[in-house]
């Protein structure tokens, strides 16, 4: 298969290297008054030890995984002055503005999407480990579980996309969309030509993407674009030149909305490569859900808890979340979406109450396996109770480094009885997991530190249909398509690479 290497556009390639410019001017001024303040060396030292010290005990007081304090009290204690700033920059102290605006358009939108006591109780009656799901879902979350909602599923981005495209076609009110990654190539030049048309008449249209995530693949006046052909289209937190403290949460996020009734996610970006356009990295293997029916509503309260945190709106019109569109389905939907600022780490813990109840089987697809030691314990446990634990990864890389990061989790999983598998013809981008054959996820969330505690993330739990017998069916017909590397790793590796990648994992929770 011929590959194809994704180029970054002219205008974003000169946005880097302005802002390239910009930060080495900024280390140069470090540096200068450095230099300066050298005569000042013995006090400066004091108050950096000082500084070290009391970031190391915040560090410590945080309630998050020991894996990801360590990283940082080991970095902050031998490098004081890196350290800091590296702390500051992308683990950071938080901008309390936007927490504050977070929460406060969460809990808007979870009172306008109240949890049917009806539906809940009906779960619980067909399967009880189902609805403790559920019922954490709701209970610490906000999202309710839904039934009359239709459920489509795509084991290729191509299909998802070609269905996407066909939805967009039928709109009639408005159309909310909100991706990490929006490249300005064919594929979406085909979505912008619908979404043109639309918003000449008459419906609206939004558009979030992420800025870091996007920057290489738009260019400076996109936006602009967007917006003058009547497209409201917003970067989610601009990636500037400067100390920002809240560079590190980024918008994962992969939404379409449409009408209020229609509903698309999954792991697909907008982009060529996830719709076998280009090969950068072998065949893409990516998958996707189509949601009609009543869980679109919590798709729809998830894209607009990010559009009030963007337009800072006081009281956003609700009137998106008052449709009212039934689907008769079997089933139950449970549409969710995870966020960095709050005190739980949502797809981590559903992840975690899959594995402590799986039964016979439980079954992971994640482009990147960097896990805190709470996770391997979970999976290791569920393996040595004689759980048939696979995961499946890459079996071409696209970032080498977090590649051998993720190869340095093998032995430590292969040795408690998890089997892992590659994906031999290219990279494997969706991000799914099935419990004993019956209740499954779909969505954004990586099995790594930066999905699970850093991004804002979205997925849906299914329970009861068809759709989870085609999910099963696609884990089946991927491993066929794998390598199964469990015993080479189980087996051990030569010294020095068990040494490189033992260096790797120190630093893991900062990837």
């Amino acid at each position: 298969m011929k590959k194809k290497e994704r180029k970054p556009s002219g205008n974003s390639i000169l946005r880097m290297v302005i802002a390239g410019v910009c930060l080495l001017v900024q280390v140069v001024w470090l540096l200068l008054l450095a230099v300066e303040l050298n005569k000042y060396s013995a006090p400066i030292a004091m108050i950096t030890s000082a500084l070290s010290i009391v970031a190391v005990l915040r560090l410590y007081s945080k309630n998050t995984t020991p894996a990801m304090k360590m990283s940082w009290i080991m970095l902050i204690l031998v490098f004081p002055v890196m350290g800091l700033v590296m702390y500051l920059l992308f683990v950071n102290l938080g901008d309390p503005g936007v927490g504050k605006r977070m929460k406060v358009m969460h809990d808007q939108v979870v009172e306008k999407i109240r949890q049917d006591p009806a539906v809940l109780k009906k779960l619980e009656r067909k399967d009880l480990s189902a609805a403790n799901h559920s019922r954490y879902l709701w209970n610490r979350a906000g999202w309710p579980v839904y039934e009359n909602t239709r459920v489509d599923y795509y084991s290729e981005g191509v299909q998802a996309f070609e269905a996407m495209k066909e939805a967009l076609e039928q709109a009639e009110s408005f159309i909310f969309m909100e991706y990490f990654i929006v490249e300005d190539c064919s594929s979406f030049r085909e979505l912008e030509e619908i979404l043109v048309r639309k918003a000449q008449q008459g419906v609206e249209v939004r558009l979030i993407y992420d800025d870091m995530g996007s920057g290489t693949y738009v260019n400076m006046v996109f936006a602009r674009r967007l917006n003058e052909q009547g497209i409201q289209c917003h970067p989610f937190n601009p990636v500037l030149p400067v100390l920002n403290l809240f560079l590190n949460h980024r918008d994962h996020r992969k939404v379409t909305v449409i009408d209020g009734k229609v509903g698309f996610t999954g792991g697909y970006n907008l982009a060529d490569a996830y719709f076998d356009r280009e090969h950068p990295h072998g065949k893409w293997k990516d998958t996707g859900i189509r949601l009609e029916g009543e869980a679109v509503k919590s798709l729809t309260g998830i894209f607009m808890e990010i559009w009030g945190v963007i337009r800072k709106e006081q009281e956003p019109e609700w009137k998106y979340l008052e449709v009212s569109h039934l689907v008769p389905a079997e089933g139950f939907i449970q549409p969710f979406a995870d966020n960095p600022l709050g005190r739980e780490r949502i797809a981590e813990d559903v992840y975690l109450n899959l594995a402590f109840q799986a039964n016979k089987t439980l079954y992971f697809m994640t482009p990147y396996l960097i896990i805190t030691d709470e996770m391997t314990r979970a999976l290791g446990l569920a393996a040595r109770r004689g759980v048939d634990v696979r995961i499946i990864t890459p079996g071409i890389p696209d970032k080498k480094t977090v590649f051998a990061v993720t190869r340095s989790y093998y032995a430590g999983l292969t040795s408690q009885g998890v089997r892992i598998y590659e994906y031999t013809p290219g990279f494997c981008h969706a991000k799914m997991c099935i419990c004993d054959g019956k209740i499954a996820t779909v969505g954004t969330s990586n099995l790594d530190y930066r999905s699970l505690y850093h991004h804002f993330e979205n997925n849906v739990l299914i329970f009861g249909c068809q759709t989870v017998e085609e999910i099963a069916a696609d884990f089946a017909d991927t491993f066929s398509q794998c390598r199964e590397v469990t015993q080479e790793y189980k087996e051990g590796k030569n010294a020095m690479l068990r040494l490189w990648q033992c260096l790797l994992r120190l630093f893991a929770p900062l990837m």
